[in-house]
């Protein structure tokens, strides 16, 4: 009886362009609006820690709007989309590993006031798209840190620096391949702190991976 109904409203309900508002190709972004995302070569172009880095695309245009809208203006369904792109990018990599996926995650006061993380919600599309398991609790911000687009290098690491712990109760193997999941990655401060507790800790296998990148940095 559902799936009849669902069929009735998509015959009648025609799905607008997110971005563009064009109907032309019933999505939530249409192939014109698609092509406009710089996507980036499926390479990883920064190690730190022994730590792969990757970003999926540059921060701009649609990619922007996606991740601000996500973020901020509850449009929850956009995670789908986030989790799409990134996937796509994921799978050029043709990495061999079952991954544990980690998202990063925001401070217990920030997501007081936001209501949710919008980075387990994309972690847990790329999920279903993967078939990896996600994990939202291992990960703990234990520092209610201030925003990083804000500050100048030096002080995104004064600002991050020691702002991550893990909850080791979740009882995850050392052996087990993590992927960190986020949405930017400018300085990589982020990953760099999280990759350090994580190491300290006596997990080895890392890849960090986020959405976007605002430029190529080394």
């Amino acid at each position: 009886m559902i799936n009849l109904f669902e069929k009735l409203l998509s015959l009648i309900y025609i799905q607008p362009c997110f971005f563009c508002k064009s109907t032309k190709d019933d999505n939530i972004i249409c192939k014109k609006c698609y092509n406009k995302i710089h996507f980036l070569p499926n390479s990883a172009f920064r190690e730190k820690y022994h730590c792969k880095v990757y970003a999926c695309t540059m921060y701009d245009g649609i990619i922007k709007q996606l991740i601000i809208d996500l973020k901020y203006h509850n449009q929850k369904k956009l995670a789908k989309l986030f989790a799409k792109i990134m996937f796509e990018y994921f799978n050029s990599l043709n990495l061999q590993s079952d991954f544990l996926i980690l998202p990063v995650p925001i401070h217990k006061h920030r997501k007081k006031e936001r209501k949710y993380n919008h980075m387990d919600l994309a972690a847990e599309e790329f999920s279903r798209f993967t078939g990896f398991k996600v994990n939202k609790n291992f990960l703990k911000r234990i520092k209610d840190t201030s925003k990083q687009y804000n500050l100048h290098k030096k002080e995104r690491l004064e600002n991050i620096k020691n702002a991550f712990d893990l909850n080791l109760n979740e009882n995850i193997s050392k052996e087990q391949n993590l992927l960190i999941m986020d949405d930017i990655t400018s300085t990589g401060t982020t990953f760099d702190e999280i990759v350090k507790v994580l190491k300290k800790n006596g997990y080895n296998n890392i890849t960090s991976i986020a959405l976007s990148t605002p430029d190529i940095w080394n």
